[in-house]
């Protein structure tokens, strides 16, 4: 994986005495060193398995690891139905394992033996033991993991979506599924046959759509994001209201360092998210100025390292759940949700970050979803391999976007308003732009209108300078035109600027209630809104720099500022009193 300069001995072709069985080309599949697996041995139970004991299975809770001593495993979707077919065959030295186990994600697949040996298997809560212990183990795991869950996204395995392109319901949940790097098909009301026969065989009229259909048997009628959450297994909000020590708001760079660091010390920590972890940094096909990663890092990989971190250390990440409004209280802060309940804690970090500005243009919206895109992964690049492509924008994102796109379609044209991109865009990113042949920069152009049916087909643009038109023929269109805070819910709640980003420090308490700093005995501390014990880190705070590495160091330095807050509130041995020694790791990933 990007990133990682380590790489533990494996070996990267099959067992020639397991046929058939699936080389490991991407790193998602590799083979336990005998160090390795006697480690392992220690803590796990051996099993005699036999042809067609069922070890996984999917839609099923991942509660076991288990690796392959002899034998060989299939790794099957759909198993024991019409559309059963084979995704991988491991045989020894392999584990068998997805990203689901780490959170308590039912899995998207099942694990049968075809042939016959013996197996270790071990618990979620000895392999966290170990992995915590042995962080070389540890890493290997969790790179396979990310690769297995890449592989399953970009296959269209999992759960199945019908709807139309033109239903704002359906692309609502294609995009929660993708934000959240869920694997799932989708099948298009309007052009694919399959989905009339399912739609027959499941007494549905199209009215009813979008579906949601896992295995044939589990069909939910345009559920919510939080049922389609609850279906895969991604954790809901804590049960009752007790009082936390920290609660941030928004699961984005910040908001995960936040969590990491707040966690680590001790401190009881809830992070909640209204779409997905990672924020618009999880979108991010490559990011290649993150410190730490001279290779680079997608943004999918990096956000599921900081979740796995923090989890490791305590904190309870629930998604989705959209913060609606914000209250001081007493002694404590309350956070309400659109759902209707009510999170309570002695402080809070808001990382809700910004989210891009929709494209204005004519003959847009009706394409949103289907060909027009607001972030760049795999679900889209994989749609572009035959047909040229344009991205709107002249930022790091537009940059990082074409980059990712030009490895797919044949051309890829950056249409960017400015007269260079130097304005926005970091030198690394120009230079790689510059160089590569299959991408156009388009300078001093406006989008002004899009073009298709069913699809896109094409797009208008106009030169600045001259107000000359000319078409381009492109099948999907990627815009990264700016972002907007995520703060209408906090109107009235905290002081905000001009533009709706979050005030802190010397201009939060200038706008804040006067008598309110001389009440507290302090002045307002540096990432501190006006509301005492409240802070914003990231994106949405007024005055950020808006970058990944900026938004990690923010979300860090905000726990130093919510301990010193904490320490002037604290009753010392009572109620107030937050702990100092660090619980249980509950995460088995480092």
């Amino acid at each position: 994986m990007p990133g990682d300069e380590t790489r533990p001995d494996t070996t990267p072709v099959p067992d020639e005495s397991v046929p058939l069985e699936t080389p490991d080309i991407h790193g998602a599949y590799p083979r336990l060193s005998e160090e390795q697996t006697a480690r392992l041995a220690e803590q796990g139970r051996r099993r005699a398995v036999s042809p067609g004991d069922v070890l996984i299975r999917e839609g099923e809770r991942c509660e076991t690891f288990y690796v392959i001593l002899s034998g060989a495993v299939a790794v099957v979707e759909g198993y024991g139905t019409p559309d059963e077919h084979l995704l991988r065959v491991h045989g020894p030295g392999r584990f068998i394992g997805e990203l689901g186990l780490s959170g308590g994600q039912v899995a998207f697949y099942t694990a049968v033996v075809r042939d016959p040996g013996e197996i270790l298997v071990l618990s979620v809560d000895q392999l966290r033991d170990l992995v915590t212990r042995d962080s070389l183990f540890g890493d290997l795991v969790l790179r396979a993991c990310l690769g297995r869950r890449a592989l399953l996204v970009g296959q269209g395995a999992g759960f199945r979506i019908i709807g139309s392109r033109y239903s704002p319901d359906t692309r609502r949940l294609r995009e929660f599924a993708a934000r959240n790097r869920l694997p799932y098909r989708w099948i298009d009301l309007e052009t694919d046959q399959e989905a009339e026969a399912l739609l027959r065989r499941f007494a549905v009229g199209p009215e009813q759509t979008p579906l949601v259909i896992w295995r044939d048997t589990t069909l939910l009628r345009n559920p919510s994001n939080a049922e389609l959450a609850r279906l895969i297994g991604l954790p809901p909000l804590p049960s009752g209201n007790g009082l936390g020590d920290l609660l941030v708001v928004g699961s984005g760079p910040a908001g995960l360092a936040a969590a990491v660091n707040a966690a680590s010390e001790g401190l009881r920590t809830t992070v909640v998210e209204s779409l997905a972890t990672g924020g618009q940094a999880g979108t991010s096909s490559r990011i290649e100025n993150c410190f730490g990663f001279p290779s680079g890092i997608s943004g999918a990989e990096l956000t599921e390292r900081a979740v796995l971190q923090a989890e490791k250390f305590g904190a309870r990440i629930s998604v989705p759940a959209e913060a609606a409004r914000l209250e001081a209280r007493e002694d404590h802060v309350a956070v309400g949700f659109a759902d209707g309940s009510e999170i309570t804690a002695r402080a809070v970090v808001l990382a809700t970050g910004a989210r891009y500005r929709r494209l204005d243009v004519p003959g847009i919206e009706p394409l949103e979803g289907s060909s027009v895109h607001y972030s760049a992964t795999v679900h889209e690049a994989q749609q572009c391999r035959s047909a040229p492509v344009a991205v709107v924008g002249g930022g790091n994102s537009a940059g990082q976007a074409v980059l990712f796109l030009a490895g797919f379609a044949p051309e890829v044209y950056l249409l960017v308003r400015g007269p260079s991109l130097e304005a926005r865009m970091s030198r690394y990113l120009i230079d790689q732009i510059e160089r590569h042949p299959r991408v156009r920069v388009l300078l001093h152009t406006r989008l002004t209108e899009a073009f298709g049916d069913k699809a896109l087909e094409r797009v208008t643009v106009a030169d600045l300078r001259t107000g000359r038109h000319r078409d381009l023929t492109v099948r999907a269109l990627f815009v990264f035109t700016g972002a907007d805070p995520h703060t209408a819910w906090l109107s009235g709640a905290v002081a905000l600027d001009a533009r709706g980003y979050v005030l802190t420090g010397a201009e939060a308490q200038a706008c804040s209630v006067p008598g309110l700093w001389q009440s507290q005995g302090r002045d307002c501390l540096t990432l501190e809104t006006s509301l005492p014990c409240v802070f914003a880190a990231g994106d949405v705070r007024s005055g950020s720099v808006k970058r990944v590495a900026s938004a990690v160091g923010e979300g860090a330095m905000s726990i130093h500022f919510v301990h010193r807050c904490l320490d002037r509130t604290a009753t010392p041995g009572g109620a107030g009193s937050f702990p100092l020694v660090r619980p249980k790791e509950s995460a088995w990933l480092a």
